[in-house]
């Protein structure tokens, strides 16, 4: 009888729950999946995602339009995108009996709007599928054997396990073991910098509108970076998923200036300053005896048109018909290009994305399997990819545990050679049920 295959995964996460549970289906009783995962707390960031309802995926079905969703890793995922999108995610939960909505923005979440739904149905997937999961027990090593016979891993509490495919799967977090193992096993890691967070910015002209919400463009000059979309204003500055959506595209511009830079916002788009100097001056002839408080023509939340107003020079009470051009080119300059200066940023908590990890060159994305180390595969953010907000992330980790999961239980090509050193020798302990696991809280969910 042929030994089983032996298959481990590091990080509990999205990426790494979706890759064990393909690899343990594909393989059924001919293998053996463990995924690790370092903390006690598995699939964290899917529960706390999208503010507690998840963002499963994004209604973009079209493989081309949905690999230009991201700033890195679009070209290598569009291949990827044909064998596993959006459309596959959303009928592998509804085979799990979780049905899932399409909001206007394309954002995709479950029906319930409960992030527990999505993290329950994986771990339960997992279960069926014989997985052991691993928890608050990391690896903190691993050691390739010669001619791509697997591997050699070493937890955190000591203990050595042996498999013969591995999957990195561990996030951007710059914290995470997966970097310094890719690394040891001859990865290049491309620089960790954040790639959605918000701005800060310390200006009167925002001052007391936290909470509102416009639609906008924004945009960095002397760069190409714009993107527009609903921005919303903070204690702290700018948010929003236009202001996310440019933190992403310019995620290394923006760290090279130490997040301090000029943003401009144009309060009317698709109006260019001419456009909306015409408005306003529309507005003048036909309403010339209404008060410019009581007068936008954008539709404009109430507090910031009056707050565009005082930036510009103009008295909310003033009637139209007492408003001169220079009046109306100064106000026409503040709602369609106001510049602020951007002092410093946050991270989007809940929609944590680094920009950089494992480079791309070095990962065929048709297997996800390194092109340095046969035997070692990746999943999710530990690769140098990512995409802006709107479900975008979520989807490259189902696509890329998917295809990697599949591969791994894949039989190899030709026979690989043995490993020399016994799997009994001293000091090394095989399989799942590894010395010093006990000291951990291990549950075998089948």
């Amino acid at each position: 009888m042929a030994a089983k295959r032996r298959v481990i995964v590091i990080g509990g996460g999205a990426a790494g729950f979706f890759a064990a549970i393909t690899c343990a289906e594909a393989l059924g009783a001919a293998g053996e999946v463990t995924l690790y995962e370092a903390t006690a707390h598995p699939l964290a960031k899917v529960r706390v995602s999208g503010g507690g309802r998840c963002n499963v995926t994004h209604a973009c079905f079209d493989p081309r339009e949905l690999s230009l969703r991201y700033p890195r890793g679009g070209r290598e995922l569009l291949g990827a995108f044909h064998r596993w999108q959006p459309r596959d995610t959303v009928d592998w939960f509804a085979g799990r009996d979780v049905a899932t909505k399409v909001e206007p923005d394309g954002r995709m979440f479950p029906v319930s709007d409960d992030s527990a739904t999505i993290a329950d149905c994986l771990l339960e997937a997992a279960a069926a599928a014989a997985v052991h999961v691993v928890t608050a027990l990391g690896v903190r090593r691993a050691e390739a054997l010669p001619g791509g016979a697997g591997f050699w891993l070493t937890l955190t509490d000591g203990a050595e396990v042996r498999c013969e495919r591995l999957l990195l799967a561990t996030g951007g977090n710059r914290a995470s073991a997966g970097f310094t193992i890719a690394a040891a096993l001859g990865h290049t890691i491309e620089p960790l910098v954040p790639s959605l967070f918000t701005f800060h910015i310390d200006d009167p002209l925002l001052v007391g509108l936290s909470g509102l919400a416009t639609p906008a463009t924004v945009a960095v000059p002397g760069t190409r970076l714009t993107e527009s979309g609903p921005v919303l204003i903070t204690h702290w500055g700018l948010s929003g998923p236009a202001v996310l959506r440019l933190s992403a595209w310019g995620a290394r511009i923006l760290a090279e200036r130490n997040y301090e830079f000029p943003l401009t916002v144009n309060f009317a788009p698709p109006r260019n300053r001419e456009a909306v100097l015409a408005e306003l001056v529309a507005q003048r002839t036909r309403h010339p005896r209404r008060q410019a408080a009581n007068g936008d023509p954008f539709g404009l939340p109430q507090r910031l048109w009056e707050r565009l107003l005082a930036a510009a020079g103009v008295a909310g009470d003033a009637q139209w018909a007492g408003l001169g051009n220079a009046a109306l080119g100064a106000l026409a300059g503040v709602v369609a290009a106001t510049e602020l200066r951007v002092v410093g940023k946050s991270t989007f908590k809940e929609e944590f994305v680094t920009c950089g990890g494992v480079r791309r060159a070095e990962v065929d994305f048709r297997t996800l399997e390194s092109r340095k180390c046969p035997g070692l595969h990746f999943a999710g953010e530990v690769l140098d990819i990512d995409g802006v907000t709107g479900g975008f992330n979520f989807q490259a980790a189902w696509t890329t545990g998917w295809l990697a999961g599949q591969a791994m239980a894949a039989p190899d090509p030709a026979p690989a050679s043995r490993a020399t050193r016994s799997p009994s020798a001293p000091g090394r302990v095989q399989g799942p049920g590894a010395r010093g696991a006990a000291r951990s809280r291990i549950s075998s969910i089948r």
